[in-house]
């Protein structure tokens, strides 16, 4: 498989869970079978490096760092930019998102491909719920992948999904 979706986060802390949502939603969806692999991942940085080891094209959902407008999405394409120091914070764990990308980059292990979709959270406290404006983000997001994958199959029918994502 040439593409793998991985949705980041952590379901108890309600709006980080949106990376791990859209990655359910797109496995229930049945995206899979497109040869597409999905999977779910807290975003520790490491551990986060050796899942896109072996794939060309990444596609990472995670929740961002709550900025006055819940529910927004953000798309970077990670070859060509870095990622904002204050859009993916260290919250939970010692290194995350940014410091995997950043990390991998000056490593030159960054897949061909490696476009991450944020959504801003609003609530990361424990035990909270998702808050409704991330909620319609995630489905948003999970629109907008499937069309992604589908088109990609649709223009190029002999090629992988992700060979068009760049």
């Amino acid at each position: 498989m040439a593409l793998r979706i991985i949705g980041c986060g952590n379901v108890d802390r309600g709006d980080d869970a949106a990376g791990l949502l859209v990655a359910r939603r797109l496995h229930a969806l049945g995206v899979e079978t497109l040869a597409v692999e999905i999977i779910e991942h807290s975003g520790e940085s490491f551990s986060l490096m050796d899942r896109w080891a072996g794939f060309e094209n990444i596609i990472l959902v995670d929740a961002t760092a709550p900025s006055g407008k819940p529910g927004q999405v953000q798309v970077w394409n990670a070859r060509v930019e870095r990622l904002p120091e204050d859009v993916f914070p260290c919250s939970t764990h010692a290194f995350g998102v940014r410091e995997a990308v950043e990390l991998a980059r000056t490593m030159n292990r960054l897949p061909q491909t490696l476009l991450i979709y944020g959504i801003e959270g609003k609530q990361f406290s424990f035990a909270a719920p998702l808050s409704a404006e991330v909620e319609r983000a995630v489905a948003s997001v999970v629109e907008r992948l499937v069309t992604q994958v589908s088109e990609s199959l649709i223009h190029n029918p002999q090629r992988s999904p992700g060979d068009n994502l760049s």
